[in-house]
């Protein structure tokens, strides 16, 4: 059901969930509770500020949380909340759905590449 405010809600969660690592750290957190060091190691090519941003944002969000603990040196974790493990399921879901098609997607393209005046403004 689309809400009445012309579907902004919706774009603002896909685009959360459809960023570049949103579903990666969802994806390593299902593993359990880590801390940011060991999540930072297990997802390669992010650095510690993207990490951290989207961190911030996802506990923002309600789909992971925080716990940072007094000791020296600091120790900080996160988790998945129950709704950000909610989202494995569809997660997992898309991703099965891009690896049984991604032959076929893969071969689109290809043939979409071959065409003439393919790569031209407004084909």
């Amino acid at each position: 059901m689309i809400r009445g405010d012309g579907g902004r809600t919706i774009r603002a969660v896909l685009d959360r969930i459809c960023d570049k690592w949103t579903l990666l750290i969802v994806a390593t957190l299902d593993e359990g509770c880590l801390r940011f060091t060991d999540l930072h190691r297990q997802i390669p090519g992010i650095s510690q500020r993207m990490l951290t941003l989207t961190l911030r944002n996802l506990e923002r969000d309600g789909l992971v949380s925080r716990t940072a603990y007094a000791e020296v040196p600091p120790r900080v974790e996160y988790e998945l909340t129950p709704t950000g493990r909610s989202l494995i399921p569809p997660a997992l879901g898309l991703a099965g759905w891009a690896m049984e098609h991604i032959e076929e997607i893969e071969a689109s393209r290809e043939a979409y590449g071959e065409r003439p005046g393919a790569g031209a403004a407004g084909a």
